[in-house]
């Protein structure tokens, strides 16, 4: 357990390092019409984002680490921690500040975290099966169907339904790494779980990044924090076989509601709020 929830708390400080420097090269980037491989040529040419890019992938190693050992309630809400670094960022790089409110969200977080991992029981054991193939692979083309009908909007509901889809890809990726094989090689390059997180999670990025083009960063990180969220844990509780400890579902629920509710109010810092040349002018 304790294997567990550090690697989830490493992969959030990664994560919310991460998506200051994403949402300032995605801000580098002029609009485009929609998701194309000129936008990703463009993105991938911003330094930025290309950090942001490796931060991600080594945060995913511990991510996973944590989404095999504890249920996906205590892994994904673990992730929210994020928004804790991303808050605390903000006030050193975008000159933002913490109002009482604020800080008492990161308590709050914290709580939260506390609550569930009392309330955690056994771990899902269940791995890749035909039919949760396709489930995954249907979600990802619903996800590829709404995002490509979002991209020929602009505005806070553009950015919210782009941030809901990017959050939906990262659910992808956290359900897909449970559903791995043991890491064997040869196992793995013939998973379809593999590649189903691979596809997701490059698709979610790019989506989070045109989701803080469009519109407002609170309707964008929102929708994005809530899915890649909720999603994970209905999915480890319902279909995976993770548990909660006998007599401990209101506690569970207590944490969760107070982790989701405090990432509401700490969710407007993890768009950043200033252009790239604050963080030049600020960094040693």
């Amino acid at each position: 357990m304790l294997l567990g929830l550090g690697s989830a708390l490493v992969a959030a400080v990664m994560y919310g390092v991460a998506s200051i420097l994403q949402a300032v090269g995605a801000r580098n980037v002029p609009e485009s019409a929609g998701l194309s491989p000129g936008t990703a040529v463009a993105m991938l040419r911003q330094p930025f984002l290309l950090g942001s890019i490796v931060l991600m992938m080594l945060g995913y190693v511990f991510h996973l680490i944590a989404v095999r050992l504890v249920p996906l309630f205590l892994a994904q809400t673990g992730i929210a921690v994020s928004l804790v670094v991303t808050a605390l960022l903000a006030v050193r790089y975008f000159h933002d500040h913490l109002s009482r409110l604020e800080w008492g969200a990161i308590v709050a977080v914290v709580g939260g975290l506390v609550l569930l991992s009392s309330a955690a029981g056994d771990t899902g054991t269940e791995r890749a099966t035909p039919t949760l193939n396709v489930a995954v692979f249907t979600v990802l083309a619903l996800i590829v169907v709404v995002s490509f009908f979002a991209t020929r909007f602009e505005g806070s509901l553009a950015a919210a339904v782009l941030g809901l889809a990017g959050g939906m890809g990262y659910a992808v990726v956290a359900i897909a790494s449970r559903l791995l094989p043991d890491f064997v090689i040869g196992d793995l390059l013939t998973s379809a779980s593999t590649y189903a997180l691979v596809i997701a999670g490059v698709l979610a990025f790019f989506l989070y990044s045109l989701a803080l083009q469009r519109g407002s960063v609170t309707a964008a990180t929102t929708a994005l924090i809530s899915t890649q969220t909720m999603a994970p844990t209905i999915a480890g509780v319902a279909f995976l076989g993770d548990e909660v400890r006998s007599g401990f579902w209101p506690v569970a629920i207590a944490g969760f509601v107070l982790t989701a509710a405090a990432a509401a109010v700490l969710v407007r810092f993890e768009g950043g709020s200033e252009p790239l040349v604050d963080i030049e002018e600020t960094a040693p």
